[in-house]
């Protein structure tokens, strides 16, 4: 039976970590999110040379599918509906991610620059690891809440969308494009996390089309 230590090193050999799980339904749902080896390996892929649209996604589902067919799972996706697999719920479900003061979720190891690519839904239960608190319980700066430079962000106003998308098209949002959303970048977890800036520029470059 195939147990968390075994799926989280395949996942890891895939460049992708292990966000979490959850029990459901007498069996398991296990979270997968890009690891700090995914931007490099996806800028080798077939899915990024091709030139077609969509890469990541595409580079998803083959990669998933293939860890899922290896594992005797069933892949998972937050893309490709509606209708759309609850993958929000599953993360706060899972002890891992929380809604952070901004509205963002929060990852305990990725901080606000969590992200997921897929999941596997294996029909056993599956023993989890112990899961602690949000990390911002214990940030008292809370630099997330003055990084942004329009004010866009808040739990309790909800996000001010055409506020974020006005700024991005001015020239003093280029940084945002070009480095990641300020407030994601300001997490002192996000930090530890290492993404590329190139990837999180591209994945602006999806959320704002000029």
């Amino acid at each position: 039976m195939t147990g968390y230590a075994a799926i989280a090193l395949a996942a890891q050999g895939a460049a992708l970590d292990v966000m979490g799980g959850v029990h459901e339904d007498g069996g398991t749902v296990i979270l997968l999110g890009p690891s700090q080896a995914f931007w490099p390996l996806l800028k080798k892929a077939p899915e990024w040379v091709d030139g077609a649209s969509d890469p990541v996604d595409r580079w998803s589902r083959r990669v998933i599918g293939d860890l899922a067919r290896a594992l005797g799972a069933e892949p998972l996706f937050p893309f490709g509906g509606p209708p759309y697999l609850p993958f929000l719920r599953w993360a706060m479900a899972s002890g891992r991610a929380w809604q952070s003061p901004a509205g963002m979720l929060v990852h305990d190891t990725a901080g606000l620059m969590v992200s997921y690519r897929g999941a596997l839904r294996f029909p056993q239960r599956i023993t989890l690891p112990r899961t602690g608190a949000s990390p911002c319980e214990t940030c008292l700066a809370q630099p997330c809440m003055t990084a942004c430079p329009v004010d866009a962000l808040s739990a309790a106003r909800g996000y001010d969308v055409p506020a974020c998308h006005g700024f991005l098209d001015t020239h003093a949002g280029d940084d945002c494009l070009s480095q990641g959303c300020k407030a994601r970048r300001a997490c002192p977890v996000s930090q530890k996390y290492g993404r590329d800036p190139e990837q999180s520029a591209f994945h602006m470059s999806y959320f704002h089309k000029r």
